[in-house]
Protein backbone atom coordinates (compact mmCIF):
# COMPACT_ATOMS: atom_id res chain seq x y z
CA UNK A 1 0.00 0.00 0.00
CA UNK A 2 1.44 3.33 -1.13
CA UNK A 3 2.25 5.83 1.66
CA UNK A 4 0.48 9.22 2.08
CA UNK A 5 2.72 12.37 1.61
CA UNK A 6 2.75 15.62 3.05
CA UNK A 7 4.58 19.00 2.59
CA UNK A 8 5.96 20.17 6.03
CA UNK A 9 8.37 22.97 4.81
CA UNK A 10 8.46 25.12 2.21
CA UNK A 11 11.30 28.07 0.85
CA UNK A 12 11.42 30.60 -1.77
CA UNK A 13 13.91 32.68 -3.91
CA UNK A 14 11.42 34.86 -6.17
CA UNK A 15 11.49 38.27 -7.98
CA UNK A 16 8.81 39.66 -5.65
CA UNK A 17 9.92 38.40 -2.46
CA UNK A 18 13.13 36.31 -0.56
CA UNK A 19 11.01 33.86 1.32
CA UNK A 20 8.19 31.89 1.12
CA UNK A 21 6.04 34.88 3.69
CA UNK A 22 7.32 38.03 1.17
CA UNK A 23 6.32 36.48 -1.86
CA UNK A 24 2.59 35.23 -0.51
CA UNK A 25 2.12 38.77 0.61
CA UNK A 26 3.81 40.27 -2.82
CA UNK A 27 1.08 37.53 -4.58
CA UNK A 28 -2.34 38.39 -2.57
CA UNK A 29 -1.16 42.21 -3.19
CA UNK A 30 -0.71 41.48 -7.06
CA UNK A 31 2.76 43.13 -7.19
CA UNK A 32 4.86 42.06 -10.35
CA UNK A 33 8.31 41.68 -10.52
CA UNK A 34 9.24 43.19 -13.76
CA UNK A 35 11.50 45.75 -14.58
CA UNK A 36 14.30 46.40 -17.01
CA UNK A 37 17.37 43.86 -17.00
CA UNK A 38 20.36 45.12 -14.49
CA UNK A 39 22.23 41.88 -14.83
CA UNK A 40 24.03 42.99 -18.36
CA UNK A 41 23.63 45.34 -20.70
CA UNK A 42 20.76 44.68 -22.60
CA UNK A 43 20.08 47.87 -24.96
CA UNK A 44 20.92 45.88 -28.07
CA UNK A 45 18.97 42.98 -27.43
CA UNK A 46 15.00 42.44 -28.28
CA UNK A 47 14.35 41.81 -24.71
CA UNK A 48 14.65 44.40 -22.14
CA UNK A 49 12.61 43.61 -19.10
CA UNK A 50 13.01 40.43 -16.92
CA UNK A 51 11.87 39.06 -13.70
CA UNK A 52 15.20 39.58 -11.72
CA UNK A 53 15.90 38.46 -8.23
CA UNK A 54 16.40 41.36 -5.81
CA UNK A 55 18.44 42.13 -2.90
CA UNK A 56 19.63 38.42 -2.99
CA UNK A 57 23.04 38.20 -0.65
CA UNK A 58 24.15 34.51 -0.89
CA UNK A 59 26.26 35.34 2.33
CA UNK A 60 23.29 36.11 4.33
CA UNK A 61 21.78 32.60 4.19
CA UNK A 62 24.58 30.09 3.90
CA UNK A 63 29.16 29.87 4.57
CA UNK A 64 30.34 32.38 2.42
CA UNK A 65 33.25 29.90 1.05
CA UNK A 66 30.85 27.57 0.21
CA UNK A 67 28.90 30.04 -1.89
CA UNK A 68 32.25 31.19 -3.41
CA UNK A 69 32.04 27.76 -4.54
CA UNK A 70 28.34 27.78 -6.17
CA UNK A 71 26.93 29.67 -9.06
CA UNK A 72 23.61 31.81 -8.65
CA UNK A 73 21.29 28.55 -9.50
CA UNK A 74 22.86 26.75 -6.58
CA UNK A 75 23.37 29.52 -4.18
CA UNK A 76 19.46 30.17 -4.66
CA UNK A 77 18.46 26.21 -4.26
CA UNK A 78 20.86 26.40 -0.67
CA UNK A 79 18.65 29.33 0.25
CA UNK A 80 15.62 28.17 -0.74
CA UNK A 81 16.44 24.50 0.89
CA UNK A 82 17.83 26.26 4.38
CA UNK A 83 14.02 28.03 5.27
CA UNK A 84 12.08 25.16 3.70
CA UNK A 85 14.08 22.64 6.27
CA UNK A 86 13.78 25.47 8.95
CA UNK A 87 10.47 25.94 8.21
CA UNK A 88 9.59 22.08 8.63
CA UNK A 89 11.39 21.67 11.96
CA UNK A 90 13.99 19.18 10.09
CA UNK A 91 16.64 18.24 12.56
CA UNK A 92 19.29 15.88 10.91
CA UNK A 93 20.81 14.72 14.49
CA UNK A 94 17.52 12.94 14.72
CA UNK A 95 17.28 11.65 11.31
CA UNK A 96 18.58 8.49 9.13
CA UNK A 97 20.50 10.53 7.04
CA UNK A 98 20.47 7.87 4.12
CA UNK A 99 16.00 8.35 4.49
CA UNK A 100 16.24 12.13 3.71
CA UNK A 101 16.99 12.59 -0.12
CA UNK A 102 16.96 15.48 -2.15
CA UNK A 103 15.13 15.76 -5.83
CA UNK A 104 16.09 19.48 -7.12
CA UNK A 105 16.39 20.04 -10.58
CA UNK A 106 17.65 23.00 -12.93
CA UNK A 107 16.78 23.61 -16.81
CA UNK A 108 19.50 25.23 -17.83
CA UNK A 109 22.21 24.85 -14.76
CA UNK A 110 24.67 27.82 -15.21
CA UNK A 111 25.07 29.78 -18.33
CA UNK A 112 27.13 32.70 -16.47
CA UNK A 113 29.73 29.73 -16.45
CA UNK A 114 29.77 29.03 -19.78
CA UNK A 115 29.85 32.27 -20.82
CA UNK A 116 32.33 33.44 -19.10
CA UNK A 117 34.90 30.84 -19.41
CA UNK A 118 34.30 30.58 -23.05
CA UNK A 119 35.46 34.22 -22.75
CA UNK A 120 38.38 33.47 -21.05
CA UNK A 121 39.19 30.69 -23.72
CA UNK A 122 38.89 33.56 -26.54
CA UNK A 123 41.04 36.31 -24.74
CA UNK A 124 43.58 34.24 -22.47
CA UNK A 125 43.34 30.82 -24.16
CA UNK A 126 42.48 27.34 -22.71
CA UNK A 127 44.85 26.74 -19.83
CA UNK A 128 42.85 30.00 -17.75
CA UNK A 129 39.52 27.86 -18.03
CA UNK A 130 38.66 28.12 -14.02
CA UNK A 131 39.36 24.94 -12.76
CA UNK A 132 35.75 24.40 -11.03
CA UNK A 133 33.83 25.27 -14.09
CA UNK A 134 32.12 22.22 -14.64
CA UNK A 135 31.37 21.46 -11.26
CA UNK A 136 29.77 24.37 -10.84
CA UNK A 137 28.10 24.80 -14.89
CA UNK A 138 26.42 21.15 -14.35
CA UNK A 139 22.70 21.56 -13.59
CA UNK A 140 23.03 18.47 -10.77
CA UNK A 141 24.84 20.49 -8.38
CA UNK A 142 21.57 22.41 -7.01
CA UNK A 143 20.82 19.34 -5.85
CA UNK A 144 24.25 18.27 -5.06
CA UNK A 145 25.12 21.45 -2.90
CA UNK A 146 21.55 21.05 -1.51
CA UNK A 147 23.06 17.79 -0.04
CA UNK A 148 26.04 18.99 1.04
CA UNK A 149 25.20 21.74 2.83
CA UNK A 150 22.31 20.08 5.33
CA UNK A 151 24.00 16.38 5.43
CA UNK A 152 21.07 14.65 3.35
CA UNK A 153 22.51 10.94 1.95
CA UNK A 154 19.41 9.71 0.62
CA UNK A 155 18.17 9.29 -2.63
CA UNK A 156 19.63 12.74 -4.93
CA UNK A 157 18.12 13.70 -8.36
CA UNK A 158 18.58 15.86 -10.82
CA UNK A 159 15.26 15.72 -13.35
CA UNK A 160 15.50 18.00 -16.28
CA UNK A 161 12.82 18.32 -18.29
CA UNK A 162 12.55 22.33 -19.49
CA UNK A 163 9.90 24.00 -17.78
CA UNK A 164 8.33 21.09 -16.23
CA UNK A 165 11.40 20.50 -14.10
CA UNK A 166 9.99 21.83 -10.93
CA UNK A 167 7.21 20.45 -10.93
CA UNK A 168 8.32 16.72 -12.26
CA UNK A 169 11.34 16.99 -9.03
CA UNK A 170 8.56 16.88 -6.98
CA UNK A 171 6.49 14.64 -8.57
CA UNK A 172 9.60 11.92 -8.34
CA UNK A 173 9.81 12.82 -4.81
CA UNK A 174 6.10 12.45 -4.33
CA UNK A 175 6.69 9.15 -5.59
CA UNK A 176 10.12 8.07 -3.98
CA UNK A 177 8.12 8.60 -0.12
CA UNK A 178 5.06 6.66 -1.54
CA UNK A 179 6.95 3.85 -2.34
CA UNK A 180 8.85 3.87 0.50
CA UNK A 181 12.63 4.83 -0.17
CA UNK A 182 12.84 7.59 1.82
CA UNK A 183 10.59 9.25 4.67
CA UNK A 184 11.57 12.78 3.88
CA UNK A 185 12.42 14.57 0.46
CA UNK A 186 13.62 18.12 -0.34
CA UNK A 187 12.20 18.55 -3.48
CA UNK A 188 11.68 22.01 -6.08
CA UNK A 189 13.50 24.02 -8.92
CA UNK A 190 15.99 26.37 -9.43
CA UNK A 191 17.14 28.50 -11.78
CA UNK A 192 19.02 31.38 -12.94
CA UNK A 193 19.14 32.21 -16.68
CA UNK A 194 19.08 36.17 -16.91
CA UNK A 195 22.19 35.92 -18.77
CA UNK A 196 23.07 37.22 -22.41
CA UNK A 197 23.02 33.90 -24.27
CA UNK A 198 19.84 33.07 -22.03
CA UNK A 199 17.70 36.09 -22.98
CA UNK A 200 19.61 35.83 -26.87
CA UNK A 201 18.31 32.67 -27.12
CA UNK A 202 14.92 32.66 -26.56
CA UNK A 203 14.45 35.95 -28.12
CA UNK A 204 15.64 34.21 -31.25
CA UNK A 205 12.58 31.34 -30.94
CA UNK A 206 10.49 34.56 -30.48
CA UNK A 207 9.25 33.09 -26.89
CA UNK A 208 10.10 36.43 -25.16
CA UNK A 209 7.79 39.21 -24.67
CA UNK A 210 9.51 41.91 -26.06
CA UNK A 211 7.15 44.76 -24.83
CA UNK A 212 9.12 47.49 -22.51
CA UNK A 213 6.31 48.08 -20.37
CA UNK A 214 6.67 46.21 -16.81
CA UNK A 215 2.56 46.42 -16.54
CA UNK A 216 1.95 45.30 -19.91
CA UNK A 217 4.92 42.55 -20.61
CA UNK A 218 3.78 39.47 -19.03
CA UNK A 219 -0.09 39.31 -19.77
CA UNK A 220 -1.48 34.97 -19.49
CA UNK A 221 -4.49 34.39 -21.15
CA UNK A 222 -5.21 37.69 -22.01
CA UNK A 223 -5.55 38.88 -26.11
CA UNK A 224 -2.99 40.98 -26.03
CA UNK A 225 -0.44 38.46 -24.41
CA UNK A 226 3.06 38.80 -26.25
CA UNK A 227 5.46 36.10 -24.67
CA UNK A 228 7.01 35.66 -21.28
CA UNK A 229 9.22 37.26 -19.23
CA UNK A 230 12.01 35.25 -18.38
CA UNK A 231 12.09 35.08 -14.05
CA UNK A 232 14.78 33.23 -11.97
CA UNK A 233 15.18 31.88 -8.42
CA UNK A 234 14.17 29.02 -6.11
CA UNK A 235 11.44 27.35 -4.41
CA UNK A 236 11.80 24.06 -2.48
CA UNK A 237 9.36 22.22 -0.29
CA UNK A 238 10.15 19.29 2.23
CA UNK A 239 7.78 16.23 1.58
CA UNK A 240 7.21 13.50 4.43
CA UNK A 241 5.64 10.68 4.59
CA UNK A 242 2.48 11.17 6.95
CA UNK A 243 3.21 8.76 10.32
CA UNK A 244 6.50 10.42 9.79
CA UNK A 245 5.45 13.95 10.15
CA UNK A 246 3.12 13.35 12.91
CA UNK A 247 5.34 11.43 14.54
CA UNK A 248 8.22 14.45 15.20
CA UNK A 249 4.89 16.63 15.39
CA UNK A 250 5.42 18.34 12.22
CA UNK A 251 3.39 21.38 11.21
CA UNK A 252 1.26 19.98 8.10
CA UNK A 253 0.09 22.31 5.28
CA UNK A 254 -1.15 20.10 2.45
CA UNK A 255 -1.13 16.57 0.99
CA UNK A 256 0.24 15.61 -2.12
CA UNK A 257 -2.53 13.45 -3.14
CA UNK A 258 -1.30 12.45 -7.38
CA UNK A 259 1.12 13.05 -9.87
CA UNK A 260 0.32 12.69 -14.14
CA UNK A 261 3.28 13.16 -16.56
CA UNK A 262 2.96 12.47 -20.18
CA UNK A 263 4.63 13.34 -23.35
CA UNK A 264 3.18 14.94 -26.71
CA UNK A 265 5.62 13.66 -28.88
CA UNK A 266 4.64 16.14 -31.15
CA UNK A 267 7.27 19.23 -31.46
CA UNK A 268 10.35 20.68 -29.42
CA UNK A 269 8.70 23.83 -28.82
CA UNK A 270 5.14 23.68 -29.49
CA UNK A 271 2.69 22.21 -27.27
CA UNK A 272 0.20 19.73 -28.98
CA UNK A 273 -2.34 21.67 -30.70
CA UNK A 274 -5.42 19.81 -29.12
CA UNK A 275 -3.74 19.78 -26.10
CA UNK A 276 -4.64 15.93 -25.31
CA UNK A 277 -1.28 15.34 -23.76
CA UNK A 278 -1.46 18.21 -21.28
CA UNK A 279 -5.31 16.93 -20.79
CA UNK A 280 -4.13 13.29 -20.23
CA UNK A 281 -1.25 14.80 -17.21
CA UNK A 282 -4.23 16.19 -15.65
CA UNK A 283 -6.42 13.42 -15.64
CA UNK A 284 -3.55 10.74 -15.05
CA UNK A 285 -2.58 13.31 -11.12
CA UNK A 286 -6.63 13.04 -10.47
CA UNK A 287 -7.06 9.53 -10.88
CA UNK A 288 -3.70 9.09 -9.22
CA UNK A 289 -5.33 10.96 -6.26
CA UNK A 290 -8.46 8.41 -6.09
CA UNK A 291 -10.93 11.53 -7.26
CA UNK A 292 -13.18 12.89 -9.70
CA UNK A 293 -12.64 15.53 -12.46
CA UNK A 294 -15.21 17.43 -11.18
CA UNK A 295 -13.88 17.18 -7.14
CA UNK A 296 -11.25 19.74 -8.74
CA UNK A 297 -11.82 23.53 -7.72
CA UNK A 298 -8.57 24.76 -9.08
CA UNK A 299 -6.08 25.04 -11.50
CA UNK A 300 -2.44 26.95 -11.33
CA UNK A 301 -2.03 26.88 -15.00
CA UNK A 302 1.53 26.42 -16.89
CA UNK A 303 0.33 29.86 -18.25
CA UNK A 304 3.06 31.76 -19.61
CA UNK A 305 1.53 34.21 -21.93
CA UNK A 306 2.91 33.02 -25.21
CA UNK A 307 0.42 32.70 -27.67
CA UNK A 308 0.30 28.85 -28.55
CA UNK A 309 0.61 27.74 -24.22
CA UNK A 310 -2.10 29.59 -23.41
CA UNK A 311 -4.64 28.48 -26.09
CA UNK A 312 -3.41 25.00 -25.88
CA UNK A 313 -3.29 24.64 -22.55
CA UNK A 314 -7.03 26.44 -22.65
CA UNK A 315 -7.87 23.38 -24.60
CA UNK A 316 -6.45 20.40 -22.52
CA UNK A 317 -8.43 22.11 -19.79
CA UNK A 318 -11.28 22.03 -21.64
CA UNK A 319 -10.69 18.36 -22.88
CA UNK A 320 -10.10 17.07 -19.22
CA UNK A 321 -12.67 18.22 -17.57
CA UNK A 322 -15.45 18.92 -20.63
CA UNK A 323 -18.38 21.02 -19.22
CA UNK A 324 -16.84 21.58 -15.55
CA UNK A 325 -13.99 23.31 -16.79
CA UNK A 326 -16.06 26.69 -16.63
CA UNK A 327 -17.11 26.35 -13.09
CA UNK A 328 -13.26 25.92 -12.41
CA UNK A 329 -10.54 29.24 -11.02
CA UNK A 330 -7.34 29.39 -13.59
CA UNK A 331 -4.64 31.49 -12.21
CA UNK A 332 -1.26 32.02 -14.11
CA UNK A 333 1.61 32.45 -10.81
CA UNK A 334 4.22 33.97 -14.14
CA UNK A 335 1.59 37.34 -14.50
CA UNK A 336 3.65 38.17 -11.45
CA UNK A 337 7.32 36.45 -11.33
CA UNK A 338 7.51 35.87 -14.72
CA UNK A 339 8.94 32.80 -15.78
CA UNK A 340 11.43 30.76 -13.62
CA UNK A 341 11.99 27.44 -16.31
CA UNK A 342 12.99 24.76 -14.30
CA UNK A 343 12.08 26.73 -11.03
CA UNK A 344 8.22 27.51 -12.23
CA UNK A 345 6.52 24.39 -11.03
CA UNK A 346 7.93 24.33 -7.53
CA UNK A 347 7.28 28.06 -6.89
CA UNK A 348 3.50 27.28 -7.94
CA UNK A 349 3.15 24.30 -5.93
CA UNK A 350 4.31 26.65 -2.90
CA UNK A 351 1.89 29.03 -3.85
CA UNK A 352 -0.73 26.36 -4.61
CA UNK A 353 0.29 24.78 -0.92
CA UNK A 354 -0.54 28.66 0.42
CA UNK A 355 -3.88 29.49 -1.47
CA UNK A 356 -5.39 25.74 -0.20
CA UNK A 357 -4.48 27.06 3.16
CA UNK A 358 -5.67 30.36 3.63
CA UNK A 359 -8.58 29.61 0.99
CA UNK A 360 -7.33 32.31 -1.62
CA UNK A 361 -6.75 32.70 -5.36
CA UNK A 362 -4.36 35.06 -6.30
CA UNK A 363 -5.68 37.06 -9.43
CA UNK A 364 -3.96 37.13 -12.85
CA UNK A 365 -2.31 40.13 -12.96
CA UNK A 366 -3.08 42.17 -15.77
CA UNK A 367 -5.69 39.86 -17.48
CA UNK A 368 -8.11 42.44 -19.04
CA UNK A 369 -9.27 41.22 -22.37
CA UNK A 370 -10.76 38.07 -23.12
CA UNK A 371 -9.32 36.37 -26.60
CA UNK A 372 -12.32 34.30 -28.46
CA UNK A 373 -11.05 30.57 -27.66
CA UNK A 374 -9.80 31.42 -24.28
CA UNK A 375 -12.58 32.21 -21.77
CA UNK A 376 -12.70 30.13 -18.79
CA UNK A 377 -12.87 31.55 -15.64
CA UNK A 378 -8.42 32.94 -15.30
CA UNK A 379 -8.69 35.21 -12.03
CA UNK A 380 -9.53 38.59 -13.29
CA UNK A 381 -9.90 39.20 -9.71
CA UNK A 382 -8.85 37.30 -6.62
CA UNK A 383 -11.28 34.48 -5.43
CA UNK A 384 -11.79 33.43 -1.77
CA UNK A 385 -13.76 30.00 -0.59
CA UNK A 386 -13.17 27.07 0.57
CA UNK A 387 -10.98 24.54 -1.85
CA UNK A 388 -9.98 21.75 -1.27
CA UNK A 389 -8.10 20.18 -4.08
CA UNK A 390 -5.94 22.36 -6.64
CA UNK A 391 -3.99 20.95 -9.65
CA UNK A 392 -0.16 22.52 -10.49
CA UNK A 393 0.50 22.26 -14.29
CA UNK A 394 3.85 22.36 -16.50
CA UNK A 395 4.62 22.36 -20.03
CA UNK A 396 8.24 22.06 -21.15
CA UNK A 397 10.03 22.23 -24.46
CA UNK A 398 10.03 18.63 -25.69
CA UNK A 399 6.67 17.67 -24.95
CA UNK A 400 6.89 17.10 -21.57
CA UNK A 401 3.79 17.82 -20.07
CA UNK A 402 3.61 17.02 -15.56
CA UNK A 403 0.57 17.75 -13.27
CA UNK A 404 0.64 17.66 -9.29
CA UNK A 405 -2.90 17.14 -7.15
CA UNK A 406 -2.65 18.85 -4.13
CA UNK A 407 -5.32 18.66 -1.23
CA UNK A 408 -6.28 20.54 1.85
CA UNK A 409 -5.07 18.38 4.55
CA UNK A 410 -7.58 17.18 7.00
CA UNK A 411 -6.12 14.73 8.87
Amino acid sequence: MSKRVVVTGMGAITPIGLSVEEFWQSAKEGKIGFAPITHFDASEYKCHIAAEVKGFNAKEHMDFKAAKRMELFSQYAVAAAKEAIEDAGLDMEKEDPYRVGVSVGSGTGSIQSMESNHSKILEKGPNRVNPLMVPMMISNMAAGNVSIQFGLKGKSLNVVTACATGTNSIGEAFRTIQYGDADVMVAGGSEASVTPVGIAGFAALTALSTVDDPEKCSLPFDKNRSGFVMGEGAAIVVLEELEHAKNRGAKIYAEVLGYGCTSDAYHITSPEESGEGAAKAMLYAVKDGGIKPEDIDYINAHGTGTHHNDLFETRAIKLAFGDHAKDLKINSTKSMVGHLLGAAGAIEFVTCVKELEEGYLHQTVGYTTQDEEIDLDYCKEPATGNYKYALSNSLGFGGHNATLLLAKYEG
